[in-house]
């Protein structure tokens, strides 16, 4: 990929080396970061294999293969190199996998760990680009793997720390990215206003791809639920899922990520007009499907907050029925103190009790005075004050106040967890 433009024009600021670089890599990262984080959530591997299919027609119009063989041919070439994208980038994920796995088993430090986790999808990214294969596939095994054993080689300090520096970093990248086609597109619109008739084209590209995603959903949700034995295949949740295919940053960074250049040096034909109907697509697919989603799932009757409650309310009573399982085979074998056991058994008994009343719709009664959690709440608020006080008096140093906060702020987020 060259820095050069396609149409000799230079991007906002072309004499800084920084944008020259955030142009080039500032996409591709947010794009790995992106596939990273899809890739964690299984839920999200139908959009990764769209994504991966147009990797491939963008090698096409690189390579310039489609124009330059006939049909037949082009078709045995795409799949031959279908096949080879696939495969190659399956074993470099699998490759990047194998290796970080049992080091990040064996890595304890979270800071460490984090950075490990944030270079895993770069390393396996980097990989399938040297190897000639697909990245994308590469990213996309090496995240399944690894977030498959996820719970097995992680600690739970490193999991709170990392789901904290993910929300930051993507948060950046998405910044970045929104930010580098805010500053190209305008140049875009005016080289394009002059020969294309973008809004129409991107207006029919929007609408394809709502009725394509339609036309997939819909067939695909009755052929599910005639598999359940369901009499008849019900609408609302095949169209709330059919509507909810809002655009994000994934497609405008891996648009922003296509080369400037054919394999031979000559500029990419079309890739301004690429870059403003994916704009413009996120845009229309944001302000139309973004506005009228939530009346849609009202109508349709799924947007319910209650069923999510009670579902997290079932879950956490089994948490808590299997602690105290447990806690009855420890007291058994006689493996703890007695009153370490009491203690332990009467907060669990308690939050039995809470998820109980919770799932039959009751109330426990009102207390006299603070509950469980208030009188926790302002317990911790005293310790806090105190903390407070010992460091400025110079009592404690900054070290010993950073490890004791921690202690208290985790201890403060789990209340107001317990409260939600």
């Amino acid at each position: 990929m060259t820095s050069s433009s396609p149409r000799g024009r230079t991007p906002p600021d072309p004499g800084s080396g920084d944008n020259r670089i955030a142009v080039r890599y500032g996409p591709e990262a947010a794009l790995v970061t992106g596939l990273s984080r899809r890739a964690r959530n299984r839920g999200h591997v139908s959009g990764l294999r769209w994504l991966f299919l147009g990797q491939i027609a963008v090698s096409f119009a690189v390579a310039g293969t489609a124009a330059s063989t006939s049909l037949g041919g082009a078709l045995l070439h795409g799949i031959g190199q279908f096949a080879v994208l696939v495969v190659g980038g399956a074993a470099a994920g699998a490759v990047i996998a194998a290796v970080l796995i049992p080091v990040r088993r064996r890595v304890t430090d979270p800071v460490l760990e984090t950075v490990l986790a944030l270079i895993t999808p770069y390393a396996a990214y980097l990989l399938g680009a040297a190897l000639h294969v697909s990245p994308v596939m590469a990213v996309i095994v090496a995240g399944l793997a690894i977030g498959a054993r996820r719970d097995r080689i992680t600690t739970a300090q490193t999991r709170l720390q990392l789901h904290s520096v993910y929300q930051t970093v993507i948060f950046v990248l998405e910044s970045v990215v929104f930010s580098l086609i805010g500053l190209q597109l305008p140049a875009l619109i005016r080289d394009l206003s002059r020969a294309e008739a973008w809004p129409a084209e991107a207006l029919a590209v929007t609408g394809t791809l709502i009725v394509t995603r339609i036309l997939w959903v819909f067939p695909l949700s009755a052929i599910i639920q005639r598999r359940g034995a369901a009499r008849r295949p019900s609408w609302p949740v095949p169209a709330v899922v059919s509507w909810a295919g809002t655009r994000g940053v994934v497609p405008l960074a891996a648009a922003l990520s296509i080369p400037l250049t054919t394999a031979s040096g000559a500029p990419l034909p079309r890739r301004d007009l690429i870059l403003v109907l994916a704009t413009a697509v996120i845009v229309i697919s944001l302000i139309v499907q973004g506005l009228t989603l939530e009346p849609l799932a009202s109508r349709a009757g799924i947007a319910r907050p209650a069923a999510a409650r009670h579902e997290e309310t079932v879950a956490r009573l089994r948490l808590a029925e299997a602690a105290l399982a447990r806690l009855d085979e420890l007291a058994d074998g006689e493996s703890a103190a007695d009153d370490v056991i009491d203690r332990a058994r009467a907060g669990l008994q308690a939050r039995i009790g809470r998820a109980r009343a919770g799932i039959d719709g009751t109330r426990a009664p009102a207390p006299d005075g603070l509950t469980d959690r208030e009188l926790r709440r302002d317990l911790n608020a005293a310790e806090n004050a105190e903390l407070a006080r010992l460091y400025d008096n110079g009592t404690i140093s900054q070290a010993t106040r950073q490890r004791l906060q921690r202690g208290l702020d985790l201890e403060a987020a789990r209340l107001s967890d317990e409260q939600r």
